[in-house]
Order: structure tokens, then C-alpha cells, then sequence
């Protein structure tokens, strides 16, 4: 390793002055021009950590549900997982040494991870239809071949797309072709062999409204769909053709604002569903006959898919645990319901088949389906605050324990409604502070969700406009 060399070509990719990122679930995440060192920088640890595992790594240039101008990288570990923690922090090491400790802290990565520079790497790189993306993967492969590393450039694809790839690649074909055609043959297969086996009604032929934000969704289902077109047809809005990039549209728009996106006319009782901007997230939503918004998001999708699983063990006599993963912001009638009952994987594309799938084989509308339970009425704000970093969290993101005082106030304002909870978590990608609140109904929601963010902007930083009532 030519440590002189890496350092003359890092100059190329040269770290703006004084900006500090953080690594975390989402990877990097920030405005478009901010990051080209960022996507140098995630290179060269790619090859390292190639080296260190003896196995393919996952580079993705996204920032999934973002505004346009904003892009984000992530690593993506052999099996398709998220990056080892202890090499998240490499990467927030990494991507904020400033120019003349960059060999130093390289250095200090190899010796620290026992890494051979002598074994060969390989890296496979993907990216969303941001018009920065290309420009920024190009910098992701100088920092793969300065390290001799070799690599795959995939070009446009979504996230869990490059998960699958990844996989395949380290599973030595076991789990799939590591191909676009691999991807679609192994999803569209399952699906219409499946969906075979739903009883002939007056559906046969399902239809589907897709919200694809604008993003790289619409460009890959538009590929895949003749594949199981037999069985399900999809109608695209929110193509790429026209309109930005998750403006007024996509799954976080549609379950923040618990409204249809921009660009979709729907009918009463029609299936409709939103993918984010790089198809990692998905929500289902439907008017009923009186008009009436109904939001089905994971929680939901969680419940249909064990149920589903639950229902089949029984009818061959096998008992299994089934476990569901829930995060903080899950409702808490989903977890009673899914306490009662007792793989819903970050995909939106096989989300969608596997969930079209079920409601054929159970011939269930989406009414009957939201039926299973009934969502506590919630709202989710966001309060801008100086630095996200001041909120500190535990219990999985659901209790504060920094700034002093604030879990304390949020515990005072949840006792003074009915089945209620509220939580605060730093975003991960912007400077801002997320609030989560519900309650028996809609009223006593949005007016502890405005309480809990007035406590947030007071203790927390705020800056800018108080945070105002109404929705």
C-alpha cells in the first residue's frame, strides 16, 4: 500500500473545511456537494474491509428518502447486513480526518482489524437516479482502485437490490444469481407459484397503484413487472418523468402526512401503495367509500406476513416461534395485536409480491386487511433543532436521557392522556429532532405531539419558529 499515493489522490477529493458526519444506520447522509472525500474516503475502507472479511463488499450511493439535493453512501457487509458496528465508527473516523491524518488514521484501522493487505478485494457499487449519483460513485471507485481493489459497478439500482447482490456473491450463487435478471427471476418466480394456488374470484386479474417517489422503484419495477404480470398488474405514478425526488410523494410523505401523494387519483377501495426513494420502504393506503384516508404501513404488513406463516404451521401440525421486529415508531396496537397472534425484510419490491400474494391466497381486501387491528391515532413532527446530537436515547430509541429534563417532561404530558405515548429521536440525516405521539384519538395525538415538540425546542436547541398547532 502506497501510502504517499493515497494521499496525493485524497487531495483530489479534498474534505471541505470543518464538516463533521456521523455514521449510522443509514449510513453517511447530507447536501449532494458536501460529499465527494466522503465517497473517496468509503472506497478505500470497502477494500479494507473486503481484505478483513475475505469476502465481497456492498458500496450504495443513496440517501433513500431525502430531498434531491441530498446523497448518502453505505456499506453493506457479506451477508447482505448492515456494517459491523466497531466499522461504523472507522467509517465516521475516516470520512472527518482532516487531510494530513489520513494516513495515520488508515494506519490505525489496518493494525487495529489485523487486515492483509495482501488478500485481494472485491467491491460491488449501486446508486439511486440522483443526478449527483453517478459523479459520487465514480469517487467511491478512485478509492476502490488506489487500494487495488477490484470491482463491480452495477449502476442504477435499489438498495436491498445491492443487499441481494452482495449475498449472492458470498453465498458462491447458493442464494441467487448475483444479476438484475437473478433479482427479478428469483422474486417473480416465488410469487406467481404462490399466488398459483389463490382460488379464481372475481379479482383473478389484481391491480395495483405504485407511488414510486420519483425514484429508482419506477425504473426497476417497470423492468420486473412483465416477469409476474400474469398475476398482478401494476399501475406507476410518481415515475421520474416529471417531478422531484420524494417531493410530495413517496412512503415517508404519505406516513407523515397520512395523505396520498401528489400525482395518484385514487377510487374509493383501491389497493395503492408508495415505495421511498431508493425502494427500501413501503406503505399500503386506501379511501374508503366515504372518502376517508386509511394508512397500512409495516406494522401492519408485519402482522398479515405471521399471521399468514402462523396459520400455514398450523395446518401441518409444526409449532414455531415467529419473531417480528418492531421499531419505536411501531403502533401500539400492532403490538398487542402481533402479542395476540404470535419477515418483513427492508425491500419494498418483494414486500409488495409477498403481501399481494397473501391477500390473494386469503382472498382479502384491503378493508378486511386493515381490519386485523385498529391503529391508535398518531402524528409524527419534527423540530429544528442546532445540534441533533444533544438528544441521546435508550430503550431503542424510546426514552431520552439527554438533555436533563426532557424524558421527564415527555412522562408529565403522556400522563394527561388516554392510552397514549410519545418519544423523541435525533434524525440521523439532518439537524433535526423527530416526535412520535399517540393517543385514543386524533385530537389528543396532534395536541401531545405539539407539547412534547414545544418541550423539545425549549430543552433541546431550537431554533428558528416556535412549532406551531394545527396539521
Amino acid at each position: 500500500m502506497d501510502l504517499d499515493v493515497i494521499t496525493k489522490y485524497s487531495a483530489l477529493h479534498a474534505k471541505p473545511g470543518g464538516l463533521i458526519l456521523q455514521y449510522g444506520t443509514a449510513g453517511f447522509r447530507t447536501k449532494a456537494e458536501h460529499l465527494d472525500h466522503v465517497m473517496f474516503r468509503m472506497g478505500l475502507l470497502a477494500v479494507l474491509r473486503s481484505k478483513q472479511t475475505k469476502s465481497t463488499i456492498g458500496v450504495m450511493v443513496t440517501a433513500s428518502h431525502n430531498p434531491e439535493e441530498d446523497n448518502g453512501v453505505k456499506l453493506v457487509d457479506p451477508l447482505g447486513e448492515m456494517l459491523a458496528p466497531s466499522w461504523e465508527e472507522h467509517a465516521t473516523c475516516l470520512a472527518n480526518a482532516e487531510e494530513q491524518d489520513m494516513q495515520r488514521v488508515l494506519i490505525g484501522i489496518i493494525e487495529k482489524e489485523a487486515v492483509n493487505l495482501q488478500q485481494d478485494a472485491f467491491v460491488v457499487i449501486g446508486r439511486d437516479t440522483r443526478p449527483s449519483s453517478e459523479k459520487l460513485s465514480h469517487s467511491v471507485i478512485d478509492g476502490v482502485t488506489i487500494l487495488r481493489g477490484q470491482f463491480h459497478d452495477y449502476g442504477l439500482l435499489t438498495t436491498p437490490q445491492l443487499h441481494y447482490m452482495v449475498y449472492c456473491r458470498n453465498t458462491s450463487g447458493q442464494y441467487g444469481k448475483a444479476t438484475i435478471e437473478g433479482y427479478y427471476q428469483k422474486l417473480s418466480k416465488a410469487f406467481v407459484e404462490l399466488t398459483k394456488q389463490a382460488s379464481c374470484s372475481g379479482d383473478e386479474y389484481r391491480t395495483l397503484k405504485v407511488d414510486c417517489a420519483n425514484g429508482i422503484g419506477a425504473l426497476k419495477l417497470r423492468e420486473m413487472e412483465h416477469y409476474f404480470s400474469q398475476g398482478l398488474s401494476v399501475h406507476l405514478f410518481n415515475d421520474g418523468t416529471k417531478g422531484k425526488l420524494n417531493h410530495l410523494c413517496g412512503a415517508d410523505f404519505v406516513k407523515s402526512h397520512q395523505k396520498p401523494p401528489e400525482g395518484m387519483e385514487m377510487k374509493s377501495n383501491e389497493r395503492c401503495c408508495s415505495f421511498d426513494g431508493d425502494a427500501d420502504r413501503i406503505v399500503y393506503y386506501y379511501r374508503d367509500a366515504d372518502g376517508h384516508f386509511h394508512l397500512i404501513d409495516g406494522d401492519k404488513i408485519a402482522t398479515l406476513i405471521s399471521s399468514f406463516l402462523k396459520e400455514l404451521l398450523l395446518e401441518i401440525g409444526e409449532n414455531l416461534n415467529i419473531g417480528v421486529v418492531q421499531t419505536a415508531y411501531a403502533n401500539g396496537s400492532s403490538t398487542r395485536y402481533l402479542e395476540e397472534v404470535m419477515k418483513a425484510a427492508g425491500d419494498a419490491i418483494s414486500d409488495m409480491l409477498v403481501t399481494e400474494a397473501i391477500l390473494a391466497l386469503k382472498g382479502l381486501t384491503i378493508q378486511q386487511w386493515d381490519a386485523l387491528y385498529t391503529d391508535l391515532p398518531n402524528r409524527q413532527l419534527k423540530v429544528k433543532v442546532a445540534d441533533r446530537q444533544v438528544i441521546n436515547t435508550t430503550d431503542a430509541e424510546r426514552q431520552a436521557v439527554t438533555p436533563p429534563g426532557l424524558q421527564e417532561a415527555i412522562n408529565g404530558l403522556v400522563k394527561k392522556y388516554r392510552l397514549s405515548r410519545a418519544f423523541v429521536r435525533p434524525s440521523g440525516t439532518e439537524d433535526v429532532v423527530r416526535v412520535y405521539a399517540e393517543a385514543d384519538s386524533q385530537e389528543s395525538a396532534d395536541s401531545l405531539a405539539h407539547e412534547v415538540s414545544l418541550a423539545v425546542f425549549q430543552l433541546a436547541g431550537g431554533v428558528g419558529e416556535r412549532p406551531q398547532p394545527g396539521f
